[in-house]
């Protein structure tokens, strides 16, 4: 019940629908039950004449009357599911609406712990789970528990002898499934069935992402031994849980069809007893129709049972997604008209994580100042950088704009102020006019054309057959990952925030790209208070103060002259980097 009222609230004022679908699926049910009734009197008109069709006019009338009511059956089953399945869409819209409406607002820390591919198989694939059991399942909820009630007083009402007969491989079915049902064995298997379902989703995503690689270096699909796991995992998981139904749904089949070997013996001796063989004999011929029924009722309750679950456990599922605790917003959040920032013995460690990624990082960034971040991968420099637009927030510490605690500065404002360029760039499948836009919607196309020439993106754009009205992607064109960068860094400009956060904006560039990325650069931080992390020392030398990040912790900190000076961290990682810029791929050279 409580899946079906988390169903019901998806739906809106279609919620009606459901009642009056399951409503219209009972009928359908009765109606179909008509026909076996009606044929019963057939039957016995047949008795009663000697086999004479036309010594009775009533059993046209009853042919007539069991076609009738097994057309109305079938027309009043379609109209249920034409309810249910317009209740069942507006169910799976909202769904997706509400779980997107959610998952916009999760903070930016969200999106690092979930993967695209995850989050697209969760909302999308088990929405449409519950559409399935709604539009399908959810209107045979009345007839599965109606029609056994109405076959179960037929029978009884024609001959109790023979109504008890026939009710004792239904009670042998009934046993067996609650014995291999029971226990919560079939949840947990749901459970593991759309876990693994996921796993794979995510693995398969990863793996075709990475084909051209698989065949640059002639490997197989066991290079990707993630997905291979999955694969097995699951297949081991499904194997195991359909062997545990072999005996029982081979000793089901046998019960629930051996009721014809139950009804004939009872049949002989009650027309032994009674000597009305007609009676008798007719009576047999109703329960053969009847007892049926009771086979399709347990499998439909069946089927109900496990779409009921997998929809359960589909709600679930978007639930915990969406359910990700967002940042605590303030009650009375205060404004900022300064841009220095601020940390005070920062403490930052990741959910499930004992070590912390940021260790006690005290450190000042005057407005309009640049400060750089350095230190080998993994040390905790783009956790600092983070920290700042809440991607997450501290464990123990602070962060401080214009003295500003930044948990206490509303959400959109404290997005309005920091501009973000990071190495993995991303842009939409939409125009290059579109794509600048994003960083401010308002702006006007000189402001546009502006950005594209602080960029350094009028090559870009010119080259183009549309110019700026080019699209990205499939229906226009390809960018190299420079161009790319420039294109964000075009966007970064026009969003014009007084504070800017470079992650490795030059890490993956070619030499001509990284010259006019740093151009551009120069352009989106002149005046602004920027934080940057780089591996490529030569564009941090000019910063204002050089943070060393060593396991968390700041190491040294500085100029690059007096931190050159020290002949510490920062002077080796120096020497290596200008070692670096000279290596050359050479020959050996053999003398005859």
């Amino acid at each position: 019940m409580s899946t079906l009222k988390k169903l019901q609230q998806y739906a809106g004022k279609r919620k009606i629908l459901f009642p009056l679908s399951m409503l219209l699926s009972a009928i359908s049910a009765l109606a179909g039950m008509l026909p076996f009734v009606l044929i019963w009197f057939i039957v016995g008109e047949l008795f009663a004449s000697g086999g004479q069709a036309s010594a009775s006019g009533n059993m046209i009338a009853y042919a007539w009357w069991a076609a009738g009511s097994a057309i109305a059956s079938v027309v009043l089953y379609f109209g249920a599911l034409m309810l249910s399945h317009l209740a069942a869409f507006r169910v799976e819209s909202n769904m997706r609406y509400e779980a997107t409406r959610k998952i916009v607002q999760m903070p930016l820390g969200f999106f690092d712990s979930n993967t695209s591919g995850r989050i697209r198989k969760i909302i999308d694939d088990n929405a449409g789970v519950t559409h399935t059991f709604l539009a399908h399942q959810l209107p045979d909820l009345a007839a599965t528990f109606l029609i056994p009630v109405v076959a179960l007083a037929l029978i009884f009402v024609f001959s109790w002898q023979l109504g008890l007969a026939c009710l004792i491989p239904v009670v042998v079915t009934i046993i067996l499934m609650t014995l291999v049902m029971g226990g919560g064995k079939s949840q947990q298997f749901m459970k593991s069935y759309m876990t693994s379902l996921e796993e794979m989703n995510t693995e398969a995503v990863e793996y075709v992402r990475g084909i051209p690689v698989v065949k640059v270096f002639q490997q197989t699909i066991f290079s990707f031994k993630n997905f291979h796991r999955c694969i097995m995992s699951y297949n081991k998981m499904v194997m195991q849980y359909t062997l545990t139904w072999e005996k029982t749904m081979s000793a089901y089949t046998v019960a629930i069809n051996s009721f014809i070997f139950v009804l004939a013996p009872v049949s002989i001796l009650l027309i032994g007893h009674t000597g009305d063989f007609a009676g008798v004999l007719l009576n047999f011929f109703l329960f053969i129709l009847v007892t049926p029924v009771f086979s399709q009722s347990i499998m439909r309750s069946m089927y109900l049972q496990q779409a009921l679950g997998q929809a359960g456990e589909a709600i679930g599922r978007i639930d915990k997604l969406t359910g990700y605790a967002p940042l605590p917003a303030s009650a009375n959040p205060r404004t900022i008209d300064k841009f220095d920032i601020r940390f005070e013995n920062v403490f930052f460690r990741y959910p499930d994580v004992e070590q912390n990624a940021v260790d006690g990082v005290s450190f000042t960034l005057p407005q309009g100042k640049t400060v750089a971040l350095v230190g080998a991968s993994g040390g905790g420099k783009t956790t600092i950088a983070r920290l700042i637009p809440r991607f997450w927030d501290v464990c123990e510490g602070a962060v401080l704009i214009s003295g500003v605690n930044v948990k206490d500065i509303e959400p959109k404002e404290l997005m309005k102020r920091i501009s973000f360029v990071f190495q993995n760039t991303h842009l939409f499948k939409t125009t290059l006019l579109e794509n600048i836009k994003y960083g401010n919607p308002s702006a006007s196309m000189e402001e546009v054309e502006r950005a594209v020439e602080m960029a350094q993106c009028r090559e870009i754009i010119d080259k183009q057959p549309l110019g700026l009205h080019t699209k990205i992607g499939t229906e226009g064109t390809y960018l190299s990952g420079g161009e790319q960068q420039r294109i964000v860094l075009a966007r970064a400009i026009l969003k014009n925030a007084p504070i800017v956060v470079l992650d490795e904006a030059t890490a993956f560039t070619d030499p001509e790209n990284e010259h006019l990325i740093h151009r551009a650069l120069a352009e989106l931080t002149r005046g602004k208070t920027v934080l940057m992390i780089a591996h490529r020392l030569n564009g941090i030398v000019n910063a204002d103060n050089i943070l060393v990040i060593d396991k968390g912790k700041i190491a040294e900190q500085g100029t690059h002259k007096g931190l050159i000076d020290k002949q510490g961290i920062y002077s080796n990682m120096w020497n290596e980097y200008r070692q670096s810029v000279c290596w050359t791929i050479g020959k050996e050279v053999t003398h005859a």
